[in-house]
């Protein structure tokens, strides 16, 4: 997992969420607490860790790499729970299998809470199993419940595995007296986890671009869960999970964990969406449980119908065929990890972005960010943006208590448009071809001036993002045609395809 998530770590730009992380992570501690006062409460402990991390050295791979080890912690945890509920090799085999699937291998890979938080479930659940089996030792509970209150503030959305637990304990048949310790050690997460509910509702209007999730969602998550979404290997492994039910200790944590957090998630966001597959993405460890049980037993019924001299002889053989399995099920997904470990594969690349506007920007040229929280691409990649005039700031973000800063009043950036003959804007893209109406007023002024004053010339596009000169209509008759001073990128490059797309920077 490890080496999977090193391979092409630094891809040449981040992209909106990742900057996030970024600019946050290098304010000062209070510049962050004053932020998230305003915005991502939920995401509050991590921006505080990435604080640390980033003091180090701030740069593009740095940024990954708490995202790195935290899916190769989690592979691992995966792995001895396995050894735990079954035996070695199907720990070993699931361990692999989790490394290998492609959706993990895409999160390792992002600046952002989700892998570390899977690690985080992982070890909470290993430390529930161990609490169960046999006689815990003292504050064991405590652990569990420490463990999973600190995963609840890299991310709210975690507390649903307690679901997902209190159903394992009911499989269990567990006594009265571990229903009271899991219970007090579940009350420590809900005394912690509150007061960030209560926070994070007051900024529910950053998950407004969420929809409801039908079942093309569901589909979707199967998918992705699966070491390979489509094809061949991924029928055998549905096959090889419902085989793998029959491991009813195994099962009783693994199933739980792999249905209910999304399911849950799911059901409550028919009524208010909140469903995104990267907020369970720590409910697909149950996934590689079950297929390397399947395909123990499996085995086990193949060498169970050889003579008994044989069978001895089997045990290792059958450890080599299922990690061969798992190796040549990795070759068959390569397309995919290439395909992710490109900068187009994600919604944007704001590196890019700067290189066209450091190429072709002239000096004192004023810029328009539309909305105002694309200025992201300016903040995180500032070069690319030093000859350009930001026309519309009035106070920026570490002073001001907000992300990408304050903006002035739409009757005095009115004024200051007046006079210029040309202007930048970067832009969401849906916004630009749309033509809606933003709902902050400086933005619908931005939008209406370049609209109506002037004409559009040069275009760059990175998926969410458009760069665009606009030039004054009276005076473009003497500007020079645009020809292909964009250089390689063509003007108008289609968005990629990408499962953690969403149509606003500021993530959840």
């Amino acid at each position: 997992m490890l080496a999977i998530g090193l391979w092409g770590l630094d891809r040449g730009g981040m992209w909106g969420d990742e900057s996030v992380t970024f600019l946050v992570g290098r304010r000062t501690v209070p510049q962050i607490w004053q932020l998230l006062h305003g915005m991502d409460a939920v995401h509050g402990l991590y921006y505080l860790f990435m604080h640390a991390v980033l003091a180090v050295h701030p740069g593009e791979v740095v940024l990954r790499l708490p995202s790195v080890c935290g899916a190769a912690a989690a592979a691992g945890l995966v792995a001895a729970l396995g050894v735990r509920l079954a035996r070695p090799r199907v720990g070993l085999w699931a361990g692999l299998l989790y490394a290998v699937t492609p959706l993990t291998g895409h999160y390792a890979q992002e600046g952002r809470s989700y892998a570390i938080v899977a690690a985080g479930v992982a070890g909470a659940t290993l430390l529930l199993v161990r609490a169960v089996e046999g006689r815990p030792r003292p504050g064991w509970w405590w652990r569990y419940g420490g463990v999973l209150a600190v995963t609840c503030l890299l991310h709210e959305l975690v507390v649903l595995v307690l679901c997902a637990h209190a159903v394992t304990l009911l499989l269990a048949r567990v006594p009265r007296r571990v229903w009271l310790d899991w219970g007090r050690a579940a009350g420590l997460v809900g005394v912690v986890v509150l007061p960030l509910v209560w926070v994070s509702q007051r900024q529910s209007g950053q998950v407004a671009w969420l929809v409801v999730p039908g079942w093309d969602k569901a589909d979707l998550l199967v998918r992705d869960f699966a070491v390979g979404p489509e094809g061949t290997v991924f029928w055998v492994s549905v096959a090889l999970m419902v085989v793998g039910l029959a491991a009813k200790r195994l099962a009783a944590v693994a199933l739980p964990l792999l249905v209910l957090p999304p399911a849950i998630l799911m059901a409550v966001s028919q009524f208010r969406p909140l469903y995104h597959e990267r907020y369970v993405l720590y409910a697909l460890a149950g996934a590689p449980l079950l297929v390397a049980a399947g395909f123990d037993r499996v085995a086990a019924a193949l060498v169970h119908l050889r003579p008994r001299g044989h069978r001895l002889r089997h045990g290792r053989l059958v450890t080599l065929t299922g990690v061969l399995a798992v190796a040549l099920v990795f070759v068959q997904c390569l397309p995919l990890y290439r395909q992710d470990r490109s900068p187009a594969h994600r919604p944007e690349n704001l590196a890019a972005v700067a290189a066209v506007a450091a190429r072709d920007i002239r000096p004192g040229d004023p810029v328009l960010y539309l909305p105002s929280t694309w200025r992201l691409a300016a903040l995180t990649y500032p070069k690319g943006f030093r000859e350009a005039r930001d026309v519309a700031l009035s106070e920026s973000g570490p002073r001001s208590g907000t992300l990408s800063g304050l903006e002035t009043a739409p009757g005095e950036l009115r004024h200051k448009l007046a006079g210029v003959d040309r202007v930048w804007v970067v832009a969401d893209s849906k916004v630009m071809r749309s033509g809606l109406a933003p709902g902050d007023p400086t933005d619908r002024l931005k939008l209406a001036v370049v609209e109506e004053e002037f004409t559009g010339r040069q275009k760059y596009v990175s998926g969410r993002v458009t760069l665009r000169l606009y030039v004054r209509r009276s005076v473009q008759a003497t500007v020079p045609p645009p020809a292909a001073r964009l250089g390689a990128p063509r003007p108008t490059q289609a968005a990629p395809s990408s499962p953690t797309r969403q149509p606003h920077p500021v993530p959840r």
